[in-house]
């Protein structure tokens, strides 16, 4: 079973592309499963379902959702396994830009909004800068000339990976990263695999609750801004 990481920021097209790309493989008679990794709800399980597509969903609630992600994503793929998938498709909450949920071995794909502004890819981290495969969606309400500005700051953060142009709503596109997503390696085995970059780290008062501001309630992993000046910086 190949297993694929699609990351990317909130409403950049992340689901419905992979309706699309899936809708492709499964005509081709290969059997696609999803995973849908979000933090408080989500609708999305229900689109995968009534497209006839088995799919998981977890919420993470107050916990960091890529610690979420790695430390599920194993029984996920057990659960890919006994459903008899050919391609288990891994879906990022996609709220934070500083999320790391791809993995060594697995084809790794980032879904961005050509709308969401020509600097956004350097607002973007590990789950773009460490993907194989950038897909920009919305590329059809741009320019060309703002679509070609759009894909070389991609290629400035990542000059490694494949991009593509993809419209989640009439598909265009899909069928090319479905042919890309059939060619994904496979094999690989999870268990005692490593991500592609570290996940956020930080364990303090705030992670178990706290609610109250100030120093003597601020214990574990901090960081503080070098502010050399305070008076100046008011």
């Amino acid at each position: 079973m190949n297993l694929i990481t699609v990351a990317g920021p909130p409403s950049a097209g992340k689901t419905s592309l992979i309706l699309k790309a899936a809708r492709h493989l499964r005509e081709g008679g290969l059997k696609v499963g999803a995973v849908k990794f979000d933090c408080l709800s989500g609708r999305d399980g229900d689109r995968y379902r009534a497209a006839g597509i088995p799919v998981l969903t977890g919420f993470s609630g107050n916990f960091c959702p890529d610690h979420f992600f790695v430390t599920n994503i194993e029984r996920c793929v057990e659960w890919g396994r006994k459903q008899g998938l050919d391609f288990l498709v891994s879906e990022s909450a996609g709220l934070c830009n500083r999320c790391a949920p791809h993995i060594r071995g697995f084809l790794a794909v980032c879904v961005l909004d050509n709308l969401s502004g020509i600097d956004t890819p350097a607002k973007v981290g590990p789950m773009l800068k460490t993907a194989d495969l950038v897909v920009v969606t919305k590329g059809d309400i741009v320019s060309q000339a703002e679509r070609e500005v759009f894909a070389y700051r991609v290629r400035q953060v990542n000059s490694r990976a494949d991009i593509m142009f993809a419209d989640g709503i009439t598909g265009q596109g899909s069928l090319e990263i479905a042919m890309m997503w059939r060619e994904a390696p496979s094999g690989t085995p999870l268990t005692g695999g490593r991500l592609r970059f570290s996940v956020p780290s930080s364990v303090c008062s705030y992670c178990f609750g706290q609610t109250r501001i100030g120093k003597e309630f601020q214990h574990g992993i901090v960081r503080e801004m070098p502010i050399e000046d305070l008076n100046d910086a008011r």
